[in-house]
């Protein structure tokens, strides 16, 4: 005689319930669902910056396309530096209709602390082909000095 599984169909499952919810769960992550923007955090509405240090300077270069000197403006005080601009709004729109937007506008800001050895009085900027660089040359007494060491015998 064969033994035939039988499961009653009305008693509760807790596993049933689990599956179910652990389905829900993957159906939110799918990727293929995810709307092509995420609101408030879909984009940086900040320029990208790079903060290099060479052997007599700091280098800090910031990515700014369609800005010129006028929008720009850098300063320093107690020794963070600042860097805002403002990138308008392009008058001439394409008729038709936006699948993706990921050009900014609007103003920014942007600080950096910058170390004790930068020497804020010879500090220079300048704006080539939408790229910021700021040189930020250190103090004399900051850089490191060889000395000759004599040997004798």
């Amino acid at each position: 005689m064969a033994l035939v599984k039988w499961k009653n169909r009305n008693l509760y499952d807790p596993w049933t319930e689990m599956r179910t919810l652990q389905d829900e769960i993957n159906e939110l992550f799918r990727n293929d669902r995810l709307p092509v923007t995420t609101g408030l955090f879909d984009r940086s509405v900040t320029p990208a910056i790079d903060f290099i240090e060479g052997e007599d300077d700091f280098t800090v270069t910031c990515e700014l396309p369609g800005l010129e000197e006028k929008d720009i403006d850098v300063s320093i005080a107690s020794n963070v530096l600042t860097l805002k601009g403002t990138k308008k709004t392009e008058e001439e729109q394409k008729k038709g209709k936006y699948y993706k937007k990921e050009s900014w506008t609007g103003s920014f800001q942007r600080t950096l602390a910058l170390p004790q050895t930068v020497d804020s009085e010879k500090i220079s900027a300048q704006l080539k082909n939408g790229i910021l660089q700021v040189v930020l040359p250190k103090k004399e007494d900051s850089k490191p000095k060889q000395i000759t060491v004599e040997i004798k015998e």
